[in-house]
């Protein structure tokens, strides 16, 4: 236990800073060169980073506002997000900050807490310590035992959920800044009926801003960028912020006939002056720590945001072209610092996010430099241009998203899917309509319970092989039962079948020589069978069989 702790102070160290004295050589070169490749690619990140900051903006604040926490609680995460965890991280591409997966949770713990938002932060400062520990126990194997039908299908269903999530805001219908995360929500609408009540509340500068921003963005990936080399400078979305901005101008000042409402642009915390930015910064209540619900709520957490990043991390890494590996046990022990951090100074809990990662992705980004800067730019525009970004429209963030939906879920993803046979074409859609329908978390769960059936049936059918291997001289058939290298109870049932196809007068060889692992049930079986095959004259002979213990 106290070398456990302090491995997770060192750690904290070293990730804020580099000290010569204790690192060795080697580690320091690693060190050098990681930082040397991240300002290598700046070219690239740079502009994701920006695209990742303008995608953060209304998230932060519309799940700090989902979560029923203060607004500004968003944008902290967001902050320690790209900059604490994007520097411990090993991740290249992925993305933290507040997730909407973890939403009702927070809302949730804060009323069983009594509204005490204070207390609740340390649970998530308990929650940070507690993935820490799970870094260094090495927990991060987990992530390994995810399929790939079901990563892909999480990805599309995420992508489709952020593209009917998006509908409503780009018709102008913008109830809040993100749109509830479930299918069923709690006022008694469902994801697609909320877009045909956004038809009723149409907005048509709302709708203008982001037709013409979603052609900008097709136009700019499928012809621009490919015309001339200055497209694949300049940020598409960038340009799309810019028109938003332009536009909103215009129709502010009746050079355009529209208008849009203030609950359609962006809305972030105005600071007047740095005291009035850092009295937003909330201490968690220290004597909290002794509440039986503050660690309940902190297991909890860790344990949600644990699994979450994990996922993304798998996911992103599948997105990577350049197909590197993330190590999962340094990602929890990122994850867990930025956590205690959060929660130290008035954040929502953080997770890596798929929504941002996949954004950074398809928008350039090479290294964790991108995320490490949108955490900078979301610090430095909250401190000094606020009043800048709150002009922008939620209809050009939405046209964003909706270019970033797409490209998770392609069509043709669908067909690849398909292609590869009903085992992986199954959890891949069954994980997608629940992730719909339901939740993150559930979607998964449902397409882990499909992908589990497929690896029982494969288990079920590849525990033996039996063949009839000749007849001897005095006309008795031999058959060979060759059991696998591993033989589980669950395949108790084809190992039955096949000692019961097996006809009267005959002999048969049971073959344990290739088995490493034979599960009792199945010996007690073939013990059983070898007892009871005179009845039927049956003849049994074992090969490296081991007799269960009486």
């Amino acid at each position: 236990m106290v070398k456990c702790i302090e491995n997770i102070f060192t750690f904290i160290k070293d990730s804020i800073t580099i000290n010569i004295k204790t690192i060795p050589i080697f580690a320091l070169k690693n060190k050098k060169m990681e930082v040397k490749n991240m300002f290598k690619e700046l070219k690239h990140d740079l502009p994701a980073s920006i695209v990742v900051f303008f995608v953060a903006v209304p998230l932060c604040l519309g799940i700090a506002l989902a979560s029923g926490a203060p607004l500004f609680a968003g944008i902290i995460a967001g902050i320690v997000g790209g900059i604490v965890v994007g520097v411990a991280s090993g991740s290249p591409l992925g993305v933290s900050g507040p997730a909407a997966g973890l939403a009702v949770i927070v809302l949730t713990s804060i009323a069983t807490l009594k509204g005490s938002w204070e207390a609740f932060l340390m649970a998530v400062v308990l929650a940070g310590i507690i993935q820490l520990f799970l870094g260094y126990a090495r927990a991060g194997f987990i992530a390994y035992f995810f399929p790939s039908s079901v990563i892909k299908g999480m990805l599309t269903g995420i992508g489709l959920l952020i593209i009917l999530k998006q509908i409503p805001h780009a018709l102008g219908w913008d109830k809040n800044a993100f749109g509830d995360t479930e299918f069923f929500q709690r006022d008694g609408e469902n994801t697609f009926s909320e877009i045909f009540k956004a038809l009723d509340f149409l907005t048509p500068g709302a709708l203008v801003i982001a037709v013409i921003s979603l052609g900008i963005l097709i136009l700019w990936d499928t012809v621009l960028i490919k015309k001339h080399k200055i497209f694949g400078m300049i940020n598409g979305p960038l340009v799309v912020v810019v028109l938003g901005i332009a536009m909103n101008y215009f129709y502010q000042n009746d050079i355009l006939n529209f208008s849009l409402a203030a609950d359609q642009v962006v809305r972030i915390p105005i600071p007047e002056n740095f005291a009035s930015f850092f009295s937003q910064f909330t201490f968690p209540d220290f004597t909290a720590i002794t509440n039986l619900e503050v660690w309940k709520i902190a297991f909890v957490l860790a344990i949600v945001a644990s699994l979450e990043t994990l996922l993304c991390v798998e996911a992103t890494d599948k997105m990577d072209p350049d197909k590197r590996i993330t190590p999962t046990n340094r990602e929890l022990k990122a994850q867990g610092l930025g956590n205690v951090i959060s929660g130290l100074i008035g954040g929502l809990p953080v997770t890596q996010v798929i929504v941002r990662s996949s954004a950074n992705i398809n928008f350039g980004g090479k290294t964790k430099m991108s995320a490490i800067l949108h955490g900078f730019f979301l610090l430095i525009s909250a401190l000094t241009i606020a009043s800048v970004l709150n002009k922008i429209p939620l209809a050009s963030l939405a046209a964003i998203l909706l270019m970033v939906g797409y490209k998770l879920a392609k069509p043709s993803l669908f067909r690849q899917m398909y292609k590869l046979g009903w085992e992986q074409f199954v959890p891949f859609t069954v994980t997608v309509v629940a992730i719909l329908t339901t939740d993150l978390l559930k979607g998964i769960s449902a397409g882990m319970i499909i992908g589990g059936f497929y690896a029982l049936l494969h288990s079920y059918r590849n525990s033996h092989h039996l063949k009839e291997i000749i007849t001897s001289e005095n006309g008795q058939k031999v058959y060979h039962l060759i059991l696998a290298e591993e033989v589980s109870f669950f395949n108790k049932a084809s190992v039955v079948k096949a000692l019961e196809s097996i006809p009267s007068n005959a002999k048969v060889i049971v073959d344990c020589s290739k088995s490493v692992s034979i599960s009792y049930d199945v010996v007690e079986l073939i013990r059983d069978y070898r007892s009871n095959a005179k009845i039927k004259n049956i003849t049994v002979e074992t090969i490296n069989f081991i007799e269960p213990a009486a």
